[in-house]
């Protein structure tokens, strides 16, 4: 892996790809560190020692630049979730779904809305989290209020929520080019980059907190979760699929035989983050409506991570979500169909939609485990929390899952660039 590695620098055209991609990362990590005018900074400071909950795991997401109320504190969450609501709406709409059709002309006009759409709903998210840190009720570690906005002003907030827009725009911008003229997925390259910089943090506090013994045990356990969710992401069940012989022309076609690769947890992390979203609305909710008896039931089930309700919901939501997904972006039908269209047909069953109802029965059952397994390791950190009372926990849960999963794909593209110039891959 090391001879690929260096393999990698000896191409000029993928050693300026490499370069290119860690410079726009020193980018966006120096914007997660620039303030925005008119907090203040040592609420802020204190408020990034005690994120934990969801908060905490939009704050993951944004590299520690929520708590901190940096030019990048949105992060990419403003981007994912409308990319997520565009995938969504091209089922419902049909003149989304006929772009998509379209090829790239269609793939170029999506995006474009989709832009439209993340700074949408960054002027939404940056006016919210301009009120929900001024009277959120935030508390430090010595149960003191934080108030991020002493000076809560409508031309102060105008301010703030410009900023905030503004740098959700960058990141948006910044992920285009390295997906453009770098290498790997920007959004995916940029929410690695923001989890993997709060891992050392991490760690610190575990070694502080549990000691040589505690934190090596922690290691072995984040090593094993890492095995087991390579394991998970490559599975797959493949479903057989033979072509009849048919004659076109003066030419004999198919009569070849391969397969229909069905993941175990084909939604990806996509129901973590569905899950998460749910989560948030409640806590908002809470900070809004002056309702006493609602600001206590969130504050101590819904924003508690080691809270049973937290944890149960958190799971259940997961499992739906997965499914949920999983539904929206395979169609058995449609395979089923276009299968039946070019002579496919799976062995032992009727081609059109008994072959349909097969692959949505064989997708139904090889789910539920990768559903269970997702939620599984997205709750662990509660259940960790719950029992040490060690808020951090870097080998599991969203992070290690994200981190896992971009780490795979970017490795394939590297591979895959490395073997087109004859040379030997990193998986090997």
């Amino acid at each position: 892996m090391l001879a690929a590695f260096i393999n990698a620098f000896k191409v000029p055209d993928l050693r300026r790809k490499i370069f290119f991609t860690v410079v726009v990362i020193a980018l966006f990590r120096l914007g997660s560190h620039i303030p925005v005018p008119g907090v203040d900074f040592e609420a802020a400071k204190r408020l990034a020692e005690s994120a934990s909950g969801i908060l905490g795991l939009i704050n993951l997401f944004s590299g520690g630049a929520l708590a901190q109320m940096a030019v990048f504190a949105l992060g990419i969450m403003p981007y994912i979730t409308s990319s997520i609501i565009m995938q969504l709406l091209t089922v419902v709409i049909p003149k989304l779904e006929q772009w998509q059709k379209e090829g790239e002309t269609g793939t170029k006009k999506i995006t474009q809305w989709t832009r439209y759409l993340t700074v949408g709903l960054a002027l939404l998210q940056s006016t919210g989290l301009a009120f929900l840190f001024h009277r959120g009720g935030f508390r430090d570690a010595q149960n003191q209020p934080i108030d991020l906005i002493p000076n809560f002003t409508p031309g102060r907030v105008a301010l703030i929520v410009i900023t905030l827009t503004a740098g959700t725009a960058l990141i948006m911008w910044l992920g285009e080019l390295i997906t453009q003229k770098g290498i790997g997925n920007g959004m995916s390259i940029l929410i690695f980059v923001s989890i993997v910089s709060a891992l050392p943090a991490q760690g610190g506090n575990i070694y502080a907190a549990l000691g040589t013994a505690g934190f090596a045990f922690v290691v072995f356990l984040g090593l094993v979760i890492i095995v087991g969710i390579v394991i998970v992401e490559q599975g797959q069940r493949r479903i057989p699929v033979n072509y009849a012989k048919r004659v076109v022309g003066r030419r004999m076609m198919g009569g070849q035989s391969t397969y229909i690769p069905l993941k175990v947890n084909s939604a990806g992390v996509i129901p973590i983050i569905f899950a998460s979203s749910v989560l948030y609305f409640p806590v908002l909710l809470g900070t809004i409506i002056p309702w006493d008896p609602l600001k206590n039931f969130v504050d101590n089930h819904l924003a508690n991570p080691s809270s049973p309700w937290y944890i149960t919901l958190y799971a259940l939501m997961i499992i739906f979500f997965a499914y949920f997904y999983t539904a929206i972006t395979f169609n058995p039908l449609d395979i089923a169909d276009n299968m039946k269209k070019y002579g496919g047909f799976v062995p032992g069953i009727r081609p059109g939609r008994p072959t349909a109802e097969h692959l949505d029965s064989i997708l139904t059952r090889i789910t539920l485990p990768g559903s269970l397994f997702l939620a599984s390791i997205a709750i662990l950190p509660s259940i960790f929390f719950a029992i040490t009372g060690v808020q951090d926990f870097p080998f599991a849960g969203t992070s290690i899952l994200i981190t896992v999963g971009v780490a795979l794909e970017t490795m394939k593209q590297l591979e895959s660039q490395l073997l087109m110039r004859h040379y030997e891959g990193f998986l090997k």
